[in-house]
């Protein structure tokens, strides 16, 4: 499921490179950027999305990121700082977990870098961080500092294997496998209901959501809140976007299509919620999508090896 390249006339193109299975290089302008996919073990699939290896060799390097779910990175090499799409500026931590995001993310790279990057779901957010989530929406904390040595141990034994990506996916599964926590059957439950809402095509209703899981609307925002990190209409603005974006980008599909299949109020509402959630205008994805927009759109290269939700996020 997923191509392996995007076309991108106008702007580098993003292609399976000699660094293994679900590796990808960007020759960008400023220097190449490269981003290897490792899907989790079967066992870790309910709390973690894809681990990911990512470099860039320009003394300064900034994109954009998308919208997305938490992430756990630990800055093998270099730094900088993120700048969120509310106007906070903050500093990466070497071991950096970046809460969910609810607009496209800034980032700037000082000096040549090397980041292993795991996609946190609501399981493995409660297993690593355990607070509200939308405490950590749009903003980073360090979690070496937060939440003990370990982490920071995890790095310099990252740091200690040379480079070897296999090891370093190896290595950051097993500890991940040590820190996961069980959940109340009730509590899975009601994940699978909001990830299956939040994939449905179109605009989803909150009233549907309500039905499904017998929990009045005030119920489902204290719950996606905590787990999600916003209440249920911001998420459905949210995936609602990122879909529209991958089909745009990957498919080939008309924007303009897309606006009148997905209940948005017209084009221009269309272009802000893509601009809004992407960092990217609709026409921007088709002809000339930045680095990390392609690479992280090959998310969806990991097909079934992935829950759903982290396919689009």
């Amino acid at each position: 499921m997923g191509s392996h390249w995007i076309e991108a006339s106008g702007s580098a193109v993003a292609l399976p490179d000699d660094q293994g299975p679900l590796s990808y290089t960007v020759a960008a302008a400023q220097g190449p950027v490269r981003l290897r996919y490792f899907a989790p073990p079967e066992a870790l699939r309910r709390y973690f999305g894809s681990l990911y290896i990512f470099s860039v060799s320009a003394d300064r390097y900034a994109d954009a990121t998308r919208a997305d779910v938490p992430q756990l990175r630990f800055m093998l090499t270099g730094g900088g700082h993120y700048y969120f799409h509310d106007g906070m500026v903050m500093e990466t931590p070497e071991v950096c977990l970046l809460g969910p995001t609810m607009g496209a993310t800034r980032f700037e790279l000082d000096r040549p870098a090397q980041v292993v990057g795991v996609s946190l779901l609501p399981a493995g957010w409660m297993s690593l961080h355990g607070g509200d989530a939308s405490g950590l929406a749009d903003r980073l904390c360090d979690l070496a500092a937060e939440r003990g040595p370990a982490y920071a141990g995890l790095l310099m034994r990252l740091r200690a294997l040379g480079g070897d990506a296999d090891a370093m996916a190896e290595l950051c599964w097993a500890e991940l496998a040590r820190l996961v926590k069980a959940l109340r059957p009730a509590t899975w439950q009601l994940l699978a209901a909001v990830d299956a809402w939040l994939m449905d095509e179109g605009s989803p209703r909150l009233e549907a959501l309500a039905e499904t899981t017998d929990l009045s609307p005030r119920q489902l925002a204290r719950l996606t809140n905590k787990y999600y990190g916003a209440p249920p209409k911001l998420l459905a603005r949210k995936y609602r976007a990122l879909r529209c974006s991958a089909r745009i980008a990957l498919d080939g599909e008309s924007w303009q299509q897309l606006c009148e299949e997905g209940g948005f109020y017209d084009q221009s509402h269309f272009i802000r919620e893509i601009k809004h959630f992407i960092g990217l205008t609709p026409h921007q994805l088709q002809t000339e999508p930045s680095a990390v927009a392609q690479l992280t759109l090959l998310r969806r290269s990991l097909g079934g090896d992935v829950a759903v939700l982290n396919r689009l996020s």
